[in-house]
């Protein structure tokens, strides 16, 4: 490769540039403007650096002047050079310079050799046969129109679907035309606070439980400017006498395994939830997360069968099958329905029609069914293995809430604060999660949250066996 040279008068008399290529079909000046500009951003021509005149690189590159006086004029007008009269022609722009070297990374901490953290359920279990089966059944069949902009309220065979599953099985009053499909329970909330927020004369919070979930409507109400309000909960899910002195425009409960301590809320508890939805106008939203794992017990029947004017229902997909499909469902009272589709439709024009049309064969051809009752079975062994790894190795944890789901809460004993087992069992291999986060008034009863669904038993007993260990005396 050839260095640039200069005459005894400055200017540059040898220039390393691409070959211009004549059969290319781009103008020659164009050509010469990329590779001289090309030059000078990696450097090769520096800053102040000449030029040869346009009479002499003309004359090198076999090609006319104004070839070269075209090109010299673009690359002074972009800042890339500049000229005087009689003078040469020099660089004015220097090289891209490198961005600045970034401190490497700070290493990344140790993966835990066991997790407990919540909210993974067991994919590697996922139905792959039978869906796909869905899957082609819905692209062979399924009409052209079908693939279209949804209405926004969802694909009307998986509405009828989910209508006849969820009063057969939960035990709701679902009519299809009360049901709207959307992307997980995150998005459905979500929905449900933007209309909320919209209606702008009640002003009254979202109410929730005290603990429970920091990362889906407890952020949104603090954003719409909503609260949120807690509800303290009680062994058995929301404290009623407490809710009584609650003046809120909606309430969201998990009323069949509260999250994160497991309680069932009793009969005459969900009574006096619908009472005081009626007494106040509020909404109670129903989060029913897990109910279709019941472990010890029968599967209690969804409140939104009590009061379906009063109660929103949402469900999905992701503890039942999987997180990474985004299917939701909200059963909603009625007067809710239009306001709610139409701002799906303002979020993302309607969830995609080929899942849910999948999801609806999937249902009514009773493959969910057969996925249930493959996968209780494999979570109750999971959860005893945990129950006996806890009495073997951590007597003193007093398990709750372990009557169904994923995961169970093992309360603490005096003297062993959540900060303290956090940190011993980072430091034995193993992650897991106190309550204190999940508390929005001060703080509770300190507990630890054990996910368990997507652990083998062998990795359970692991797990505890460390965390055991690492507790020493505290934990035994």
């Amino acid at each position: 490769m050839r260095e640039s040279r200069t005459n005894s008068g400055g200017a540059a008399t040898d220039l390393l540039l691409d070959a211009l290529d004549r059969d290319s079909g781009v103008a020659l000046h164009r050509q010469l403007e990329a590779s001289i500009r090309a030059a000078v951003r990696a450097g090769r021509l520096p800053v102040g650096g000449s030029l040869p005149p346009s009479r002499v690189l003309a004359a090198s590159l076999g090609v006319s002047r104004g070839v070269v006086v075209a090109a010299y004029e673009q690359l002074s007008a972009e800042g890339y050079l500049t000229s005087r009269s009689g003078g040469y022609t020099r660089v004015n722009a220097g090289a891209e310079t490198a961005p600045a070297a970034e401190p490497p990374p700070a290493p990344a901490p140790a993966a835990p050799v066991v997790s407990f953290n919540y909210g993974r359920s067991d994919v590697s279990n996922f139905p792959r046969a039978a869906w796909l089966r869905s899957l082609r059944r819905v692209l062979t069949e399924a009409p052209a129109e079908r693939l279209g902009y949804t209405s926004g309220q969802g694909d009307p065979e998986m509405r009828s679907a989910l209508a006849a599953y969820l009063n057969r099985v939960r035990g709701t009053v679902a009519h299809p035309g009360d049901i709207v499909i959307c992307s997980g329970y995150a998005q459905g909330v979500a929905l449900l606070v933007t209309v909320l927020a919209a209606g702008g004369r009640d002003g009254r919070p979202i109410a929730v439980e005290d603990p429970s979930s920091n990362d889906d409507v407890r952020p949104l109400a603090a954003a719409a400017g909503l609260g949120p309000a807690g509800v303290p909960v009680g062994e058995h899910g929301v404290d009623i006498a407490a809710l009584e002195g609650v003046d809120a425009q909606a309430l969201v409960l998990t009323p069949s395994h509260q999250w994160p301590t497991g309680g069932v809320l009793p009969a005459e508890a969900r009574a006096g939830v619908v009472r005081w939805a009626r007494r106040t106008g509020a909404l109670v939203v129903e989060d029913d997360y897990d109910a279709e794992y019941r472990y010890d017990r029968a599967a209690i029947g969804a409140m939104q069968g009590l009061a379906p004017d009063r109660v929103a229902y949402l469900g999905s997909a992701s503890k039942t099958l999987a997180p990474g499909l985004r299917l939701g469902w909200m059963l909603l009272p009625r007067r809710l329905v239009g306001p709610v589709v139409e701002a799906k439709l303002r979020a993302d024009r309607g969830s995609p029609a080929i899942d849910q049309l999948a999801f609806a064969h999937f249902l009514a051809a009773g493959e969910l069914d057969r996925h249930l009752r493959r996968m209780r079975p494999v979570y109750r062994r999971r959860r005893d293995a945990l129950l006996r790894a806890l009495a073997r190795h951590l007597p003193r944890l007093r398990p709750a809430g372990i009557a169904a789901g994923h995961h169970l809460v093992a309360w603490l004993p005096p003297g062993l604060d959540e900060a303290t087992a956090e940190q011993s069992a980072a430091a034995a291999g193993v992650a897991i999660a106190g309550l204190r986060r999940y508390y929005l008034a001060g703080t509770g009863p300190p507990g630890l949250l054990f996910g368990y669904a997507s652990l083998s038993e062998r990795a359970i007993e692991d797990g505890v066996a460390r965390l055991g260990a690492a507790l020493g005396s505290h934990g035994s």
